[in-house]
């Protein structure tokens, strides 16, 4: 079908933000400017209940919602650009996976306007039951990052995120950081 034979309101940019089969969602100060509905239907709200909210309401934790955005704030001051694979709560209590892309207008002030991108990843246990510092472990093992690396971005040594990354293999009976990851991310062993 050619696009004359389209009516003109789903020519608009703002058409596809709608169709979008990803979360989309702008924040200022991280405070929810707009989402599309897709954005609000993978966290469980109405659109209009997301608006003017802060993230943190999505968080599993307040202290995961700080340190995630003091790490974000530090990457966007220096590329603009943010990306991770995190936790994040629903409406009804659950945690979920997923991919984040951001993007900043300004770096000097990476958090007055800045546009993201969410995309849910399949979880394949009860990630509910995991700490804090389990879940920021897993992130950063689903970035790759080492346990030197991990335990320098979240102020702890790199024994202890060894020492983390082995009782969630003993708890998920995987043999290794590729298995372990398999299986916290439902993709198939």
């Amino acid at each position: 079908m050619p696009a004359s034979a389209l009516p003109s309101s789903l020519l608009q940019p703002q058409a596809a933000a709608e169709l979008s089969p990803l979360g989309l969602m702008l924040s200022s100060r991280r405070c929810i400017l707009w989402c599309n509905r897709r954005f609000a239907d993978l966290f469980g709200y109405a659109r209009e209940e997301l608006i003017g909210q802060s993230l943190a309401m999505l968080y599993p934790s307040d202290l995961e919602y700080r340190r995630i955005g003091d790490r974000g704030l530090r990457v966007m001051q220096e590329t603009a650009r943010y990306q991770d694979e995190r936790l994040m709560k629903r409406r009804d209590g659950l945690v979920q996976w997923f991919r984040v892309h951001g993007r900043a207008e300004d770096r000097a002030d990476p958090f007055l306007l800045a546009s993201w991108v969410f995309e849910p990843l399949a979880a394949g246990v009860d990630v509910d039951r995991l700490t804090p510092r389990e879940r920021e472990v897993l992130a950063g093992m689903a970035r790759g990052l080492t346990a030197k690396l991990c335990g320098k971005e979240l102020g702890i040594s790199p024994r202890t995120v060894e020492k983390l990354r082995a009782r969630l293999r003993e708890r998920f009976g995987a043999h290794n950081a590729a298995e372990l990851m398999s299986r916290v991310g439902g993709l198939p062993q």
